[in-house]
């Protein structure tokens, strides 16, 4: 596919409902505080501020649905139900999650979604995905954010792959900051196993 440009028109949600304040939240304002998190479906603030830092993989699943013209939830009973299907296991203030093969057989079952587990998910496949109008939430470390040219380790954050061209693959990022890696960040190639732990989940259309 040398040469080729893909670059889907996909919607853009933050794990944070105000995207515009994810660089404050990163540095450690409390989610609490965010104006907006009535919005989330939480009962509470805390709530709110428990769930957003760990809804990286809620928020690519809202950017599919709303691809798809899908009505998308709210991010917090989103979460909720994916607890419910094993996706997210919550054990005190820790969450195991999220866990591909019953998030994908979720999304399935709820929305009919072609959704496929990929423990092994190479550069060419998530190529071909895309090439076929499909998406690819993909594993990264946080730090792909700024291109950390050192990041401590590979996997633990999930964003979403909307496009490609022959140097670069194009991500929708949950944790991204405004106006320079939230939408269509452009990641090299050459500079994406840095990050990238090499799984994910395949997403397609209804009833593909």
């Amino acid at each position: 596919m040398t040469g080729s440009t893909i670059k889907h028109p996909v919607p853009y949600y933050s794990q944070w409902e105000s995207a515009a304040l994810v660089p404050e939240f990163i540095t450690g304002t409390s989610a609490a505080d965010d104006p907006l998190w009535p919005k989330s479906g939480a009962d509470s603030s805390q709530e709110y501020a428990f769930w957003a830092p760990r809804m990286c993989g809620v928020a690519c699943l809202r950017m599919v649905l709303d691809h798809l013209k899908i009505p998308v939830p709210p991010s917090v009973p989103l979460v909720k139900d994916l607890c419910e299907a094993g996706a997210y296991v919550r054990q005190g203030d820790t969450v195991k999650g999220l866990i591909y093969q019953p998030f994908a057989e979720y999304a399935t079952a709820r929305w009919g979604l072609y959704a496929r587990s990929a423990p092994v998910l190479h550069h060419e496949t998530i190529r071909e995905t895309l090439a076929e109008g499909g998406l690819a939430m993909m594993s990264v470390h946080k730090t792909i954010r700024t291109l950390d040219p050192a990041p401590t380790s590979k996997g633990g954050h999930l964003v979403l792959a909307v496009g490609f061209t022959e140097h670069a693959v194009l991500l929708h990022n949950p944790s991204g900051f405004p106006g320079r890696s939230q939408e269509y960040a452009a990641v090299p190639w050459a500079d994406l196993d840095r990050f990238y732990a090499g799984r994910g989940v395949v997403l397609g259309g209804v009833g593909v």
